[in-house]
């Protein structure tokens, strides 16, 4: 995935209008497209994002709560993913997409499903360590580092931002709005589970 880099916001704004998509999805379209606002929207809709933005307000009660059990026992996954209809929840296509988002959990081990579910105490005491770590650098170039190795943090905890494990260039986000297109329902990865032999879980740390 391409680094963000400096996009002007009204660009990202106007985007976001003719879209729906999220911020860093807008952002990061512009920065591949070198800031054409056409090149940008072509680049969303082509990875289904601004399909599933549209998608994303509509009710999702129906899907599957899935399991997968790896390592002789030794980890197991569960994950509750919804969708709008039964007959999307009853689909080969959809529960082969779950059955990803199984393994790939089993094999990443994410801690969220999104940035917006990790704690904000979390996050700050992240962002203390790469203040310290960059104590010595001018203050504008120390926020740059900052944001980008909290960017990276995301990227290792989060669902949504890991690369997929059966191919790495795309992630669990771009898999997830690739499928809302496809099937033409929004689809929600709602909440899971991962369980290690011997590993506490974070409520019982």
């Amino acid at each position: 995935m391409k680094a963000t880099a400096e996009i002007d916001p009204k660009l990202v704004k106007q985007l976001r209008e003719k879209t729906n998509a999220g911020f860093m999805d807008c952002k990061r379209a512009l920065v591949e497209s070198g800031g054409d606002l056409e090149k940008a929207e072509t680049i969303l809709r082509t990875k289904g994002i601004a399909t599933a933005a549209k998608k994303a307000t509509r009710a999702t009660k129906e899907g599957i709560v899935a399991s997968y059990i790896h390592l002789q026992g030794k980890v197991g996954v569960l994950v509750e993913v919804n969708c709008e209809t039964d007959f999307v929840a009853r689909n080969e296509n959809f529960r082969e997409f779950v059955k990803d988002i199984t393994l790939h959990i089993a094999a990443a081990h994410p801690l969220y499903v999104s940035r917006a579910d990790v704690p904000g105490n979390l996050i700050e005491a992240e962002r203390e360590i790469y203040k310290v770590q960059v104590k010595d650098k001018p203050a504008h170039v120390a926020d740059k580092i900052i944001e980008g190795k909290l960017e990276k943090f995301y990227s290792t905890v989060c669902l949504l931002e890991q690369g997929f494990i059966k191919n790495p260039d795309v992630t669990i986000g771009d898999l997830l709005n690739a499928k809302i297109a496809e099937l033409g329902e929004n689809i929600v990865i709602r909440r899971f589970v991962r369980y290690l032999v011997g590993e506490l879980l974070p409520s019982e740390g």
